[in-house]
Order: C-alpha cells, then sequence, then structure tokens
C-alpha cells in the first residue's frame, strides 16, 4: 500500500480527520478532538503546569499529558491572550532546544 492509497483509503472511513504529526506522519483520527477549532500545544514547566491545566480554555495536551508529559493545548476562549501565549510557547521552545545534545544545537547553530 502506498502513501497516497493510505491516505484515500482512511479518508473514505466516516468521520476522519487527517493531520500530519510526528516528522510528516499521516495521522487520521476518528471524531477527532481538535473540532476544527486552532488548538496551540506546548512544552510547560513545573509551576505554569499546576497554574494554567485547570484554566477555561486550556488543558492537558491529549496524548502527552495521559503519558507524564507537562504538555498544554490552548483550544478554546478565553484561554491565553496573545502575548502571554507567545511567551509560552518561547518558554516551550527553550526548554526543547536545552534537551537537544551539544552538538545537534551546534549543527544547527543553536549555541
Amino acid at each position: 500500500m502506498t502513501r497516497d492509497q493510505f491516505n484515500a483509503f482512511c479518508a473514505s472511513l466516516p468521520q476522519t480527520t487527517h493531520v500530519v504529526q510526528w516528522g510528516n506522519a499521516d495521522v487520521w483520527k476518528v471524531g477527532g478532538w481538535a473540532d476544527g477549532v486552532d488548538a496551540f500545544t506546548f512544552k510547560a514547566g513545573d509551576i505554569a503546569w499546576e497554574v494554567l491545566r485547570d484554566q477555561p480554555g486550556i488543558r492537558p495536551a491529549p496524548y502527552l499529558a495521559s503519558r507524564g508529559m507537562k504538555w498544554l493545548q490552548h483550544y478554546a476562549k478565553p484561554g491565553l491572550p496573545d502575548d502571554a501565549l507567545e511567551d509560552h510557547l518561547r518558554q516551550s521552545y527553550d526548554m526543547v532546544v536545552a534537551k537537544l545534545t551539544r552538538k545537534l544545537r551546534t549543527e544547527l547553530g543553536l549555541v
């Protein structure tokens, strides 16, 4: 089965939603938890996790949080104001970059 055949088959199934995740993987969801509304997922530090996870419009990120990872998803209003969301996205980026090896950070020009 080719990728195109796989996608055509999955698209023919009722109530499926296509997303591309994890390094260009085609993922098909049934009834999808993202109901057509933009959602933004970010890694959170300990304090942000505790403070934000129960705020209206924010939830532990599906699939990630259930595996013990501290990732949050801004999925509905009121959520976070744009500037606060940008701050959390930047902090998430910084946390992910910090976990890369020094060699990879150097190769990517992030040192």
